[in-house]
């Protein structure tokens, strides 16, 4: 099996996806500074497992189509279930995301838990459980910095590794890790609306999604050496899932699922295999 790559259209955007495998759907939604190619490894384990892996450029990286205005976490959440529903699914059998993607499938959960059979978030605790600490503003000051005037040359100017590193300090790969993403953020309107994430999502506002606990049977990925977000946060979080909700913590920063992708992959389908 090798990955396809095809256009839709969903939630009046166009989107560019990444296909594997045919079965029941597994949606992977990519965080940033990344791409769908930040799980090639677990999409290719999950399509091997009898899923339908399709991963997409979240809206506004190239190649998908760059929005008119600043993107929400509850956009990112309706473009998901948009775009099942165009791939002809009734239900998700798997929603996995990371980072901004980990908002977003916790959103999508919470608004539509009907559709959602199981949830993985990787690297990110459930956001509205985040609680403010010395640790976690430092590390979060680019939710500052990206929203300035020259976030965009900052970002060009190695801003792309720069914090990859700081978010994942045992990260160990070369400039090829990075490199999809860098070619997306070519296109200075994919940078942009990237970027625009932290401006659509700034502090205090309300997400829809956010609102019900997760009935959602739901794995969450930890890094051990995430400097921004500790285990126990990841288990403070337990208060937003009414349904089953485990926590592993693996090797690695916030790009765990880059930095342990064996151990990932274990833990995801093992993580399925209880919840079928």
């Amino acid at each position: 099996m090798d990955w396809t790559t095809r256009q839709v259209r969903a939630n009046e955007l166009s989107f560019t996806v990444r296909e594997m495998g045919e079965g029941p759907l597994a949606l992977l939604a990519h965080g940033f500074p990344d791409t769908p190619h930040g799980f090639d490894e677990l999409g290719r384990s999950l399509a091997e497992a009898g899923h339908r892996v399709v991963a997409p450029f979240m809206r506004g990286y190239h190649p998908t189509e760059a929005p008119e205005r600043d993107a929400s976490v509850d956009d990112l959440a309706d473009d998901l279930l948009a775009l099942a529903s165009v791939l002809g699914h009734d239900r998700i059998a798997v929603l996995v995301g990371h980072d901004w993607g980990a908002a977003a499938v916790c959103a999508a959960a919470g608004v539509a838990p009907d559709r959602v059979q199981a949830l993985v978030a990787i690297g990110m605790p459930h956001p509205a459980t985040i609680r403010p600490s010395l640790r976690l503003l430092w590390a979060g000051r680019h939710f500052i910095g990206l929203r300035m005037p020259w976030a965009a040359r900052w970002m060009r100017r190695g801003g792309v590794d720069r914090l990859v590193h700081r978010w994942s300090p045992t990260w160990a790969f070369g400039p090829e890790e990075t490199a999809p993403v860098k070619a997306s953020f070519d296109h200075p309107q994919s940078l942009h609306a990237a970027i625009g994430y932290y401006r659509g999502g700034a502090p205090g506002r309300l997400v829809r999604g956010f609102r019900p606990k997760i009935s959602v049977p739901t794995l969450a990925v930890a890094g051990a050496d995430d400097p921004g977000v500790t285990p126990d946060d990841y288990e403070h979080a337990r208060r937003k899932f009414a349904g089953p909700y485990d926590v592993v913590v693996l090797p690695g920063g916030h790009f765990v699922h880059r930095e342990s992708p064996a151990a990932t992959r274990d833990a995801v389908l093992s993580f399925l295999e209880s919840a079928a």
